[in-house]
């Protein structure tokens, strides 16, 4: 039987698509426009806490619901956009998350703020499969596609910098919602670039898009990160447990209807290839491991070390730069070494940045910071960048949407998931401070919730407080880095043994 997982031959004048790297301009801005919202909220949930004071849950549902939406419909735009067209699903993507944005920025109550969090997914969901499909289209010659891939990466890195600097920059002169506008000028400018630049693709015979499927994955994805969380913050109930076997009933039915039709929504012979599973399983558990880290550090250096959102959007910039640089040489290397010394080694070095990182205090210079955040750049750029580099490259250009697709669930998966496990580590050592009498029942929904109600308390009181509930929140950042330490170290290990003999 033909293996549907090698790549199709191309002829000289394919390699070497005229306004190629013209194209990947729009879709650099793509990826810039999801990278800066992923950013930005971190560091303006202390100011959601203030002003529509969330509970503990509502606010990591805040954290997390865009990427449980986004990991159960991945997959099905990714099909979509193999059907109907990359570039229309990219296009049209874009102009409604630009629209959703809005509404994230005037959000009025936290069930509002999650709700159009989930339909930023929605819309987020069709942005980027469609940008490393249409690069796999592009770009033809491994070494060009190493190249590009690790432009795409860098951009996604510096999207990561740029959020949290001119988010830091709105929060001090704007009220919270501002940072959710960054989006506009980015989404017009992409729109405008990608109509004149990107050429269409599609698969040429790709099948009915398979309603049925849609729904079992949608279903079963949220289903199953759903419980995920709720056991992770309150034990098992019976609504967890019938999430998880619904969720579980949905996956393995959308698993059976695969391999059962013709021409199905997914290849799921695409996991046959090893190095294609094994980049995929490296992607889930280091997101994993390093996001519910991520979305406490911003809260940290504000409300724990008193940095102002500029100074703190500044302080994150070294995982970028780390990240930029790495992604730019990750393919050379990968083919001067080899894809698993790459990746196995940068997934090793951000673990033992993050174990690092169990040191921080309040009092903790920056140099310290600094260097470990650097590193953990330099790591993920590497490895998220090789990566990408082997789930393209071990797919037909027809399917390099399904493929891009499973590489994102995979993201947002282990990004749902890490809030959710690690977010819960942090928010339970959290509540069990011990609070001076009078302290409001409030104050142990969040340490935002904290600090603002620390302004209602006789000053002797609320500095004892605030002085306890810093101090477990670190402490709970403390046990979430060293769990994600613990993960990066043993991906590392995983992806040794699986990426053995992958070549780019």
């Amino acid at each position: 039987m033909t293996s549907t997982l090698q790549p199709a031959r191309v002829t000289e004048t394919e390699e070497k698509r005229p306004g190629r790297w013209l194209a990947l301009s729009a879709l650099v801005l793509a990826v810039l426009l999801v990278a800066v919202d992923a950013t930005v909220l971190g560091l303006a949930t202390p100011y959601i806490s203030e002003d529509l004071n969330p509970s503990g849950t509502q606010l990591l549902w805040i954290g997390d619901v865009y990427s449980f939406v986004i990991a159960g419909l991945l997959v099905s735009m990714g099909s979509l956009g193999d059907r109907i067209g990359r570039k229309r699903i990219l296009l049209v993507g874009a102009t409604a998350f630009g629209a959703v944005s809005v509404l994230n920025a005037y959000a009025t109550t936290p069930g509002m703020l999650i709700a159009a969090r989930a339909l930023l997914g929605v819309a987020g969901a069709t942005l980027m499969p469609a940008t490393l499909a249409l690069i796999r289209n592009l770009f033809h010659d491994p070494r060009e596609r190493s190249l590009a891939v690790g432009v795409w990466g860098a951009a996604a890195s510096a999207g990561t910098a740029v959020g949290p600097i001119a988010g830091g920059f709105l929060l001090e002169h704007f009220w919270w919602g501002s940072v959710f506008l960054i989006n506009l000028p980015v989404m017009v400018l992409l729109v405008l670039v990608g109509v004149r630049t990107l050429p269409e693709s599609r698969n040429p015979d790709p099948g009915p898009w398979d309603l049925l499927s849609v729904v079992l994955s949608l279903v079963g994805m949220i289903a199953v990160v759903y419980a995920v969380k709720e056991a992770a913050a309150h034990g098992l109930t019976g609504v967890t447990a019938a999430a998880a076997l619904l969720g579980s009933a949905a996956l393995h039915g959308f698993v059976r209807r695969q391999l059962t039709m013709p021409r199905p929504l997914l290849d799921m012979r695409l996991f046959r290839n090893r190095g294609f599973s094994g980049a995929v399983l490296a992607d889930l558990l280091t997101v994993l491991g390093m996001s519910g880290l991520v979305f406490f550090l911003s809260q940290f250096l504000q409300l724990v070390q008193g940095r102002h959102p500029f100074e703190a959007g500044l302080a994150e910039l070294p995982a970028a730069v780390g990240a930029v640089a790495a992604g730019r040489v990750a393919g050379h290397q990968a083919r001067r070494h080899s894809v698993r010394v790459v990746v196995s080694g940068g997934l090793a070095a951000v673990g033992v940045a993050l174990a690092a990182l169990t040191t921080l205090s309040r009092s903790t210079g920056y140099p310290v910071l600094g260097a470990a955040l650097l590193v953990v750049g330099v790591g993920a750029g590497f490895s998220f960048t090789v990566t990408a580099d082997v789930i393209l490259s071990s797919v037909p250009k027809d399917q390099a949407g399904a493929a891009s697709a499973v590489s994102e669930t995979a993201y947002e998966l282990g990004a749902a998931l890490g809030i959710a496990l690690l977010g819960s580590i942090v928010t339970g050592v959290y509540r069990g401070f011990t609070a001076p009498p009078g302290t409001p029942a409030g104050a142990r929904e969040s340490l935002g919730a904290a600090v603002e109600a620390s302004t209602t308390m006789p000053a002797p009181a609320a500095t004892t407080m605030l002085t306890a509930a810093r101090d477990s929140f670190t402490h709970g950042l403390h046990l979430a880095s060293g769990a994600g330490s613990a993960v990066l170290l043993a991906t590392a290990v995983v992806a040794w043994f699986l990426l053995k003999n992958q070549k780019l």
